[in-house]
């Protein structure tokens, strides 16, 4: 068997760019997707 030549700090760091552009994408989607229509302008709510 041949040893593995991937250094643990490359799949660390593959790991979390795919959890930080997962979390991107999902808040983009939760943004300007059809999740957006519940959204509401808090600005909007308190007119002084």
């Amino acid at each position: 068997m041949e040893p593995s030549t991937t250094s643990p700090a490359l799949s660390v760091a593959i790991a979390v760019l795919t959890v930080l552009l997962g979390l991107t994408g999902f808040g983009i989607y939760t943004a300007f997707g059809p999740p957006s229509r519940k959204l509401t302008d808090p600005f909007d709510d308190h007119d002084d």
